[in-house]
């Protein structure tokens, strides 16, 4: 028997009984919510149903119980242009709540398939992957801590129609029945089992659905709250009790990239001027076409300290529109982004359809530096191979062209190059005490790459090594590999 159909929506609770349950219940609940801040465990819950089946009241009674300056309400609708024109995602990547604290959801990601689904003009991408994506995104959150509690309020068709008559009915609640709504309950049928698949495709045990017999407003407030109650104390005590995990086992590196690397490549000053007008004239057109056609360009560089990442952007963005990207250098996070999943803050960042992100530094920091400086458990580091994966394949699933390079030098020209900063003034600022010390930590670093690279160069997110002893070679190296990608890339689309 199907999801839906399993609900007894005949079940019934009386003003009485509905008082006695929830005096209780309520501060059950605020309690919880305490525990939880204390802890930094954050709490998403997620409100989807029919039209009319209640998800307004049953959010307000749930918001009466708690403290609201630990909550936040959305009501998602219709993306605006600004959300059209990024990755379905972003919208709620950007929402996710801050350890400590609850988000509560309006309808949410699942409009994918309970709205977009339904309208082929809207569906940007097949369902699968879609549901893949979402499973995905629901996964990294849990694993990262968060608690996540999905409800469906469900009502018959019967019902719906008999409360859209006394909506319609009260001229101060007539509008919130469109013709669109009618539309929709006359398609029951077809959105049952739209919706049974949706919930079939996507209950896990990260993130279960709760499917609430809601035709009697006063029993699904209580089921509500009890099944709030029983999942945020039993996810609190787990984590309580927890034991170390175990450590993750992952598949050895089988080969190494910096291996192949001929770092004697190299180009002479005269070669380098004229082919680097040529690159410099055609990416300035290829940044226009880019913005036409609504496409995003989101580059990484990553690299040794000296091996000339600035530089290497300075050059490619040169001739290029400013008003057409943005350079994002990344430090070492702050206490806001402390405190949400490591990829909330990049995902902050994922540029708009037309336009460029070029990252200096980036996601990979989990697997390097907070890997190596052990600022991330060994789980996380190992776990994040898998995440970056996912983000960038959901990034490239909504036509986001990515290029990843890793500027590379040996010892030998990095302790060159570290000498020559510190000798010239202008220079001076751009070598650190760190710089030293992560020199001395070269050999670790280098596994941590070669590893980096293996398990994360993929057919839509490929990894280029550049060579970079020499500085020429490698500029007009990112720069031609940008041209040739987005040329190719602009053909067959």
């Amino acid at each position: 028997m199907s999801l839906l159909d399993a609900v007894d929506l005949a079940q019934k609770l009386s003003k009485d009984e509905y008082v006695a349950f929830m005096d209780a219940l309520e501060i059950n609940m605020g309690q919880l919510q305490r525990q939880a801040h204390e802890m930094g465990v954050p709490i998403t819950i997620v409100f989807e149903g029919w039209g009319a089946a209640g998800k307004g009241r049953l959010i307000n009674e749930l918001l009466l119980a708690l403290d609201p300056r630990g909550v936040k309400v959305h009501s998602t609708l219709a993306p605006n242009p600004e959300e059209f024109h990024r990755p379905f995602l972003w919208r709620f990547w950007t929402k996710i709540p801050e350890k400590g604290r609850m988000a509560i959801y309006d309808r949410s990601w699942y409009s994918r398939f309970i709205v977009e689904k339904m309208d082929p003009l809207m569906e940007r991408l097949p369902v699968k992957k879609a549901y893949d994506e979402v499973n995905c995104f629901e996964r990294q959150l849990s694993d990262d801590g968060h608690i996540i509690i999905k409800f469906f309020l469900h009502i018959s068709r019967k019902e719906q129609k008999k409360r859209f008559k006394k909506l319609e009915k009260n001229p101060m609640t007539a509008w919130r029945v469109t013709d669109y709504d009618w539309k929709k309950h006359k398609q029951y049928d077809t959105y049952h089992d739209t919706i049974e698949e949706m919930l079939s495709r996507t209950d896990s045990d990260y993130a279960p659905w709760h499917v609430i017999p809601s035709e009697n407003w006063r029993f699904a407030g209580m089921a509500v709250f009890e099944t709030v109650i029983h999942e945020v104390g039993r996810q609190l005590k787990k984590r309580k009790e927890a034991q170390k995990a175990p450590a993750m086992q992952l598949p050895p590196v089988s080969k190494s990239m910096l291996d192949r690397a001929d770092l004697s490549k190299a180009l002479t000053r005269e070669e380098y001027d004229r082919q680097r007008k040529i690159y410099q004239q055609r990416l300035w057109e290829l940044e226009h076409e880019v913005y036409l056609r609504r496409l995003s360009v989101v580059m990484v560089y990553e690299g040794w300290d000296a091996a000339g990442k600035g530089g290497n952007i300075k050059r490619l963005v040169r001739r290029m529109d400013p008003r057409g990207y943005e350079v994002i250098p990344i430090a070492a996070p702050n206490d806001a982004e402390l405190a949400h999943h490591y990829l909330w803050r990049f995902w902050t960042k994922i540029p708009k359809a037309g336009h460029f992100a070029i990252f200096d530094r980036s996601w990979y920091g989990r697997v390097l530096v907070e890997r190596i400086e052990g600022f991330a458990k060994e789980n996380e580091w190992k776990r994040a191979y898998q995440e970056i994966n996912e983000m960038e394949e959901v990034l490239a699933n909504q036509g986001t062209l990515i290029f990843k390079f890793w500027v590379d030098i040996d010892q030998e020209e990095q302790l060159k190059r570290f000498k020559d900063r510190e000798k010239t003034p202008a220079k001076l600022w751009k070598i650190t005490e760190e710089d030293w010390r992560n020199r001395e930590k070269w050999v670790p670093y280098r596994e941590a790459v070669d590893e980096m690279l293996y398990r994360t160069h993929t057919p839509y997110a490929p990894w280029t090594i550049v060579e970079s002893n020499n500085k020429l070679y490698a500029r007009m190296k990112a720069m031609k590999t940008v041209v040739k990608a987005l040329e190719k890339h602009l053909i067959t689309r």
